[in-house]
């Protein structure tokens, strides 16, 4: 409705401003009427100063399919589309490298390691660092999946195995690979636990069974599960110590009997340990294989020809890499004894000869035919005694292990072919 237009209906309906005399309303009315018709006239309009459109022409309509009169962008994206946003897949609307990495890709000095000017953390998180609310959580602010992979999880092209687009080292080191400073022991630069878990360490997220936020199977394969890739023999793309033990082999510290982050039970089994889940009798698609798990998945190919190579581990092969026990590291683990590792089983208490003997016996195994013997859990009896304990045991066991075929594993006929022997282990003093 038009100037004039709200005056006649306001003077047509009666009604009146307070403390306004009718005389006084119908002078006001002429003037504005007056003045409307002038600005009309002088701003070439004589109808209404509500319709920007030329004379005969009716006002635009947002939803007609066109774009035209007064509709753009943000007033009517039905007809104009949307506007040109950082994000959206295309470098329009006055977008620079600079100001949408996303869109643009990095500008070239980006990745050079120094954070020069022009370059922000919205336009080279890999040189400058993530921006300061980069992992609360929430995608908000300037971010978006190329600033903060993070929060607002990776671009949808990550993954295609195609580093392009505004993908640089910092937001998808699936497609294009760690950044030249992850895996130097340092989290800096630009490095965080979404980008280099090998260095800052897995996100606070991974490890809890759901494969959300910024991760993805190159960042937290412990919840996403392997990259397609890894299994195939070569370690490529962005695939590491970390994220493919199987095709790059185990890092450098795994091994030393401490499982300490960015390890896991997923990246380096030998130290912490398998994953829970393995062991139910399933071998999970995705997260275990039968380098991972091989009490589910059965060993891999190579394993039991005698050499532990390649990427074997003692988690993944103990035919031929044997135990994972590392001495010094705290745990009294399988095979290590008070003799032969004190620092972690503690210092043996020298032991009466009966007792060897009785620690010996529980190594054998006569449900079995022929008798089962734990050589090593022999050894171990043996070197907790005194050296007249050690030397009495010997001569038992050896009487022993002569008579148990001819006695068929019956213990009491051994307890009485070794009878002497054994009255001689009572007798001897430590």
């Amino acid at each position: 409705m038009g100037t004039t237009s709200r005056l006649s209906f306001v003077l047509r309906s009666g009604r009146r401003r307070p403390g306004v005399s009718f005389s006084r309303a119908v002078a006001w009315s002429a003037l504005v009427a007056f003045a409307a018709a002038g600005l009309g006239a002088g701003c070439g309009r004589t109808e209404t100063w509500d319709d920007p459109s030329p004379p005969g022409v009716e006002p635009a309509a947002c939803g007609d399919g066109v774009c035209d009169g007064s509709e753009d962008c943000a007033r009517c994206a039905a007809d104009c589309g949307p506007c040109p946003r950082c994000g959206d897949g295309a470098c329009n609307g006055g977008e620079t490298c600079g100001s949408c990495a996303a869109d643009c890709g990095p500008c070239p000095s980006c990745g050079d390691g120094a954070c020069a000017a022009g370059e922000t953390c919205e336009s080279c998180a890999a040189d400058c660092g993530p921006c300061p609310s980069c992992g609360d959580g929430a995608c908000n602010g300037g971010e978006t999946c190329a600033t903060c992979p993070r929060d607002c999880g990776p671009c949808a092209s990550c993954g295609d195995g195609r580093c392009n687009g505004g993908e640089t080292c910092a937001t998808c080191p699936r497609d294009c690979g760690p950044c030249d400073s992850c895996g130097d022991g340092r989290c800096n630069g630009g490095e965080t636990c979404a980008t280099c878990p090998r260095d800052c360490g897995p996100c606070d997220s991974c490890g809890d069974g759901r494969c959300n936020g910024g991760e993805t199977c190159a960042t937290c394969p412990r919840d996403c599960g392997p990259c397609a890739s890894c299994g195939d023999g070569a370690c490529n793309g962005g695939e590491t110590c970390t994220t493919c033990p199987r095709d790059c082999g185990v890092c450098a510290s795994c091994g030393d009997g401490r499982c300490v982050a960015p390890e896991d039970c997923s990246s380096c089994a030998p130290d912490c340990g398998v994953c829970a889940a393995c062991g139910d009798g399933r071998c999970t698609p995705g997260s275990e294989s039968c380098f991972s798990c091989p009490a589910d998945c059965g060993v891999c190919a190579r394993c039991g020809d005698g050499l532990c190579s390649g990427t074997e581990t003692c988690a993944s092969c103990q035919d031929d890499c044997g135990v994972c026990s590392v001495c010094s590291n705290g745990v009294c683990e399988p095979f290590e004894t008070c003799a032969a590792c004190p620092a972690d089983c503690g210092p043996c208490q020298p032991t009466s000869c009966v007792e060897v003997i009785t620690c010996a016996f529980a190594c054998v195994d006569t449900e079995k035919t022929p008798p089962d013997i734990g050589i090593a859990c022999l050894s171990g009896c043996m070197a907790q005694g005194c050296a007249n304990a050690q030397f009495f045991a010997e001569r038992v066991m050896s009487c022993a292990l002569a008579a148990l075929p001819r006695c068929n594993g019956d213990m009491e006929c051994v307890q009485n072919r070794c009878a002497a022997q054994i009255a001689s282990c009572f007798g001897a003093t430590c």
